[in-house]
C-alpha cells in the first residue's frame, strides 16, 4: 500500500479496508505464498446458486411457464439452501479471515475485526511454524493510528513492525522488522553468532520466545546474517 494513497481518518471502515488490502501486500513481499481454498470454495456456492437461478430464468422464457413448472420449486429450494450454506460459510467459517497463507517460517490465517465507533485494529491470528502440524493462535490488537498519519496516509512500516513483533511466523521471515518496544525484542534468530542467544521458533516455544525477548532485549543475529540492533516504535 502507497503512503501516498491518502483515505478519510474519520471513516473506521476505510482504515479496516486499507488495513486489510496493505496485510497480504507484505506477506507476499516475504514470499508467503496465499492459500485460496476458503475463498474457492465460497465462490462456489454462489456461482452455483446463480446457475441455478440463471438455468431456471432461461428454461422458463425459452418453454413457458407449463414446461418450467415442475422444476421451479426444487430450483428455489436448492437455491436457498445454496444461499444459507454461503453465508453460513461467510460468517462462521471464514469469520472475517483476510489472509491464509504459508511461507518458508511456517503457515498463518489471520481474520481482522473493528468495534463500532473503535479505531483498533483486532486480529486472531492461527499460526503453525515449519517442522510441526501444532497451530497456535494469538489475539493482537494495535490502534490504526500508530501506521495512519494525522491526514490519512498510510505509512507500511509501523504496520510491518507491528505484525513482525507480534506473529512469531512473521517475525521469524522478516527480523529486521521485528521491535521490542511492540513484542519480541530487536531479532529472530537463525544462525547466531558465538556468545550470542539463538532461537528456533516451533510449536512448543513460539510463545516463551516472545516473552523471553520482550524481556531481554537480545542482541541477535537476524536470518541474513547481520548483528540485529534494537529498533524503536
Amino acid at each position: 500500500m502507497s503512503a501516498t494513497t491518502k483515505i478519510a481518518v474519520h471513516s473506521l471502515s476505510d482504515l479496516k479496508n486499507t488495513t486489510d488490502d496493505a496485510l497480504p501486500n507484505y506477506l507476499h513481499s516475504l514470499k508467503f505464498k496465499q492459500i485460496h481454498t476458503q475463498t474457492d470454495i465460497r465462490l462456489v456456492f454462489g456461482y452455483v446458486a446463480v446457475a441455478i437461478a440463471g438455468a431456471l430464468f432461461y428454461f422458463d422464457w425459452k418453454f413457458g411457464w407449463e414446461a418450467s413448472k415442475p422444476y421451479t420449486a426444487p430450483a428455489v429450494v436448492a437455491y436457498f439452501l445454496l444461499n444459507g450454506a454461503f453465508s453460513y460459510w461467510l460468517w462462521f467459517v471464514e469469520k472475517g479471515v483476510v489472509y491464509e497463507g504459508e511461507g518458508k517460517t511456517g503457515r498463518v490465517r489471520i481474520s481482522s475485526h473493528t468495534k463500532k465507533h473503535i479505531p483498533i485494529y483486532e486480529c486472531d491470528v492461527v499460526f503453525t511454524p515449519t517442522g510441526t502440524s501444532l497451530a497456535q493462535t494469538v489475539h493482537i490488537r494495535a490502534p490504526m493510528t500508530r501506521w495512519f498519519t494525522a491526514d490519512g496516509f498510510f505509512t507500511a512500516k509501523p504496520f510491518q513492525q507491528w505484525l513482525a513483533s507480534e506473529v512469531p511466523v512473521i517475525g521469524a521471515a522478516d527480523p529486521n522488522n521485528v521491535v521490542e518496544e511492540i513484542g519480541r525484542g530487536s531479532g529472530a534468530d537463525i544462525g547466531a553468532a558465538p556468545g550470542q542467544n539463538q532461537f528456533t521458533v516451533n510449536s512448543e516455544n513460539a510463545a516463551e520466545i516472545l516473552e523471553h525477548l520482550k524481556a531481554s532485549g537480545a542482541n541477535i543475529t537476524g536470518a541474513t546474517g547481520g548483528s540485529g540492533r534494537r529498533r524503536k516504535a
